[in-house]
Parts: C-alpha cells; structure tokens; sequence
C-alpha cells in the first residue's frame, strides 16, 4: 500500500502563488505516473497535471498551463506542483494521484492523497 501525503494548502489572493507538494511511502512510488486532481464545490474531480515516472513528460490542462508546473524528486518520493498567477477559479480541494501506467482519467489512479484546500481570493 502506497501512502501519498499532501502539504498543506492555503489562502492566497489572485495573482498570487502556492506550491503544493506530496510525499509517498514507498520507494516503489517513483515508477509511478504522478499527478495531481481538484475539485472544486458542486463540480467533478478534475485532472490539472500528471507526470512521468522518468519525470521527462508533462501533461496539464488548459486551464492551468502557463500558469503551473508540476515536477517530481525520485530520490525524495515527493511530486510537487508550483502554481503561479492563481485566478479565483482554481478554488477547490487539491489531491494528489499515483498510478501504476498512465494517469489521464480519475479511474486510473490507483492511490490518492488525502486532499487540501486551495482558496483564491479575488
């Protein structure tokens, strides 16, 4: 059983900046797929960023490319997700994902991050 560990979020104003980070237990994690998911209130469970377990390829979704960067240490088991210029509409519950092959839809994670809060203010 993989163990994925999230920061916590935080409250920033718009224009702003956080950088979320999750820690796996297991060393096996760094041939994982990494990324991360958000949920925002009244709506479905999103994909913002997957990577790679070489790290070498990156996915992000329209919304949030330009503005993210999602970026993973083997040696430390943690995937880490810098969000800059954060606009009120990134609001929403940030979980981290590990999955054995790729990681494109909520079904192919095969473990979660327990979830933090990112609040945005205009």
């Amino acid at each position: 059983q993989v163990q994925l560990v999230e920061s916590a979020g935080g409250l920033v104003q718009a224009g702003g900046s956080l950088r979320l980070s999750c820690v796996a237990s297991e060393r096996t994690s760094s041939t994982y797929a990494m990324g991360w998911f958000r949920q925002a209130p009244g709506k479905e469970r999103e994909r913002v960023a997957s990577i790679t377990w070489t790290g070498t390829a990156t996915f992000y979704s329209d919304s949030v490319k330009g503005r993210f960067t999602i970026s993973r240490d083997n040696t430390k088991r943690t995937v880490y997700l810098q969000m800059d210029s954060l606009k009120p509409e990134d609001t929403a519950v940030y979980y981290c994902a590990a999955a054995r092959g790729v990681l494109i839809r909520e079904k192919d994670a095969d473990y979660w991050g327990q979830g933090t809060q990112v609040t945005v203010s205009s």
